[in-house]
């Protein structure tokens, strides 16, 4: 049994535009493996965000009220909109956490950990597997569906299916989301 020194604070970045089932799996595992857990909501507006950063860090707010409910109570959020090596430096961090759907995904993240190592060699990057369920689904995907008039339901909370047909309300006040179409 490993002997537990000092408190561990993880750093878990993304856009969440918006926040997803598969998000709230990495976060609720990722919770258990350090002390305290911030949720780093990235301005990110290069990636051209359906939700500004203010929408998206008050979604995910929400969503980890409910997991604080549920009793993880280390877990909070923050947003950022520089470097994320010099967030997590701000924070003492001294993990990243970083969630894999696929075997695309990993080239793209040991890249990614490789260089934040290359930065900062105290912050190691520590990588979680989607679970079964969850390894398909992606905010990208999730808003396409959205905007194509599909049931988003599978893919987030209610309380984001709900932000999203708002979000995507037509200019006739007809909303171009009908979450009850199974597609």
């Amino acid at each position: 049994m490993l002997k537990k020194t000092a408190s561990r604070t993880g750093l878990y970045p993304g856009t969440f535009d918006p926040i997803t089932l598969g998000h709230l799996d990495i976060i609720q595992r990722a919770a258990k493996v350090v002390d305290r857990l911030v949720i780093g909501v990235a301005k990110n507006a290069g990636k051209g965000p359906l939700f500004d950063t203010k929408a998206r860090l008050k979604m995910v707010e929400r969503e980890v009220d409910i997991l604080r409910g549920r009793g993880l109570k280390n877990i909070e959020v923050r947003s950022f909109d520089h470097l994320l090596m010099h967030f997590a430096h701000e924070l003492g961090a001294s993990v990243i956490i970083r969630g894999l759907r696929a075997a695309s995904d990993f080239e793209y993240e040991i890249q990614m950990a490789a260089m934040n190592y290359r930065m900062n060699p105290k912050i190691e990057t520590i990588f979680l597997t989607a679970t079964e369920g969850t390894q398909f689904i992606s905010s990208r995907f999730v808003k396409e569906i959205a905007r194509l008039g599909g049931n988003v339901k599978p893919f987030v909370s209610p309380l984001i299916a709900s932000d999203l047909a708002r979000r995507l309300k037509d200019k006739d006040g007809r909303s171009k989301v009908n979450p009850e179409v199974r597609d």
